[in-house]
Order: structure tokens, then C-alpha cells, then sequence
């Protein structure tokens, strides 16, 4: 019984240690109070005849957020537009109880390198096998605060993003519909 007690409390305190060296083995390194990496998911599920599905993780690192997407089910070879929406909603057959794209700087619609509203994300380019296994950076946005893309709809659509017209991206009809969570 003591040998037991003796290994937890040795257990324990190797365990507590870990915690104090960075990500490259300096002490004290890694993010700071105003850098604390938080994560959020998202379930997405095919809308009214549609069968696009899958997940997307969303890492907040410091002032952007890492978003890896991996969905099936899609036009093959083809590209999606891919947006954050307003509500976390996806009670309506074609997704639309989502609303329009989160935008709380009221910000043109537009590609990642200039301006543009916080819902706009890259398009997602499916495999020839209709799958898409996609990572990339978000500047701009927070998985926590007032604007958070916690609690807010995610959606995939038919068509790419061109990026251009005003507010939406004329990407077509939405194929699927997810609500981002934290975890």
C-alpha cells in the first residue's frame, strides 16, 4: 500500500513538472496570458440532398486561428466556398437558418490577403475522390471575446468564393452545415 502511494505521489509530481518548459525545452517559454491557445470543432452535416460531411478543428494561436477541415463527400476536383455565418443554426433543410456571413466590422467580402469580414475563409479544394483534407491560417479572428466564432454556423457551398461580389462570394446553395463549439 505504501509502495502504490509512493509511486502516485512520484507519478504526480513528474507529471506537475512537465508543464514548466516551452515547446522547445526553455523554461517558462510558450504562450503567455494573452496568447493561451484555446480549440473549437465542428460537426458539418449535408443539408437537403446533399451528401458533404465532415469535421473542421479550429486552433487559436496568438492573433490568428488554424483551421484544419476534413470533409467527404463533395464535387470531385471541385471548389467550395467556406464561410463562418451569423447563428449557430442549422434547423432549415438548406442551411439558411445560419443567416449571412459573420461580419461584426461590417467589412467588404473579400480574400484572405486584403480586408475582409470575419467570415470569409479560403474556398476547400476536394481530391478527385470528392475529399477534402485542408489546413490553413485565419488572421482576424478569435475563438473567444465578443466576436467569437464560437457558437457561430459554419457552411459549405457548391461552388468556389469568387471572392469579388458583395456581401456572400456567390458561392451557390449551401451543401452543408455545422455549428462551431468550443472543446
Amino acid at each position: 500500500m505504501r509502495l502504490s502511494f509512493l509511486m502516485l505521489t512520484a507519478g504526480l509530481l513528474t507529471l506537475s513538472g512537465c508543464g514548466a518548459f516551452g515547446p522547445r525545452g526553455e523554461h517558462g517559454a510558450g504562450p503567455g496570458p494573452g496568447h493561451m491557445m484555446s480549440m473549437a470543432h465542428a460537426r458539418l452535416a449535408p443539408t437537403q440532398g446533399q451528401s458533404a460531411a465532415g469535421e473542421v478543428m479550429f486552433h487559436q494561436h496568438g492573433d490568428h486561428v488554424m483551421v484544419h477541415a476534413r470533409l467527404t463527400g463533395l464535387k470531385p476536383g471541385a471548389e467550395h466556398g467556406f464561410h463562418v455565418h451569423e447563428k449557430g443554426d442549422c434547423s432549415a433543410p438548406d442551411g439558411s437558418s445560419a443567416g449571412g456571413h459573420h461580419n461584426p466590422a461590417a467589412k467588404a467580402h473579400g480574400p484572405q490577403d486584403a480586408d475582409h469580414h470575419a467570415g470569409d475563409l479560403p474556398n476547400l479544394k476536394a481530391d478527385p475522390n470528392g475529399v477534402v483534407d485542408q489546413k490553413f491560417m485565419v488572421h482576424g479572428v478569435a475563438l473567444s471575446g465578443a466576436d467569437s466564432l464560437v457558437g457561430r454556423g459554419l457552411i459549405v457551398h457548391a461552388g468556389p468564393d469568387d471572392y469579388r461580389t458583395q456581401p456572400t462570394g456567390n458561392s451557390g446553395a449551401r451543401i452543408a452545415c455545422g455549428v462551431i463549439t468550443s472543446h
